[in-house]
């Protein structure tokens, strides 16, 4: 019988530099943000997670550190998982990047796949280090005879899972849902060749 991994994915809430996009920049949670974080996770109960994985960024690992230590779990930060890096665009509103270029940033919305943020990071590349970060986590897992792991991390990660798990297009990537402090579930596969499979719970 395959073995399957729960992971349980917390977006970060709302941040100082919500109105942009942040891509790489540390910003920090703002109280509503960390509030909107604390309120989802308070919906689970009794916590079924037994480590917490986490992007290094701030207005993710902040919570996840001191979740982790509240409740004496295991907290490992992994820069496979942070945001896709959106290049010339770090920090610039949507409406200010429509203003300059329009056409790029409706291309970039439509068909992530062929279009790029100006010296931004091709989704190709943001698929695999998201996958391998997955790749490690359940390793890590698969050490320590984990099944349920919390992972805090970014919009564009859960948007990319949901994308792999639903088997739609990549292109489709900016469609899917990744509410701010909301947490979606994935279960996660080895097949026959070691490859990743990626299911919504």
């Amino acid at each position: 019988m395959q073995k399957v991994w729960s992971i349980d994915v917390l977006r970060h809430g709302e941040t100082i530099l919500s109105h942009t996009l942040r891509g790489h920049l540390d910003d920090a949670l703002t109280p509503k943000g960390w509030q909107q974080m604390q309120t989802t996770i308070e919906q689970v109960q009794p916590y079924p997670w037994q480590v917490v994985f986490t992007s290094p960024l701030e207005r993710c690992a902040a919570f996840a550190k001191k979740f982790a230590a509240q409740t004496n779990l295991n907290c490992y930060m992994d820069t496979n998982f942070k945001e896709m890096y959106f290049g010339d665009w770090e920090g610039i509103s949507i409406e200010q990047i429509y203003q300059q270029s329009p056409e790029l940033l409706t291309n970039f919305w439509q068909q992530p796949s062929q279009y790029t943020a100006p010296n931004g990071e091709y989704l190709s590349d943001f698929q695999s280090r998201i996958q391998q970060g997955l790749f490690l986590v359940i390793r890590k897992m698969q050490m320590q005879q984990h099944d349920q792991a919390l992972l805090v991390t970014h919009g564009g990660v859960i948007k990319l899972l949901s994308c792999l798990a639903k088997q739609r297009p990549l292109d489709d990537l900016l469609k899917m849902q990744a509410t701010l402090g909301q947490l979606y579930r994935f279960k996660i596969t080895l097949d026959d060749q070691q490859q990743l499979q990626i299911i919504e719970a």
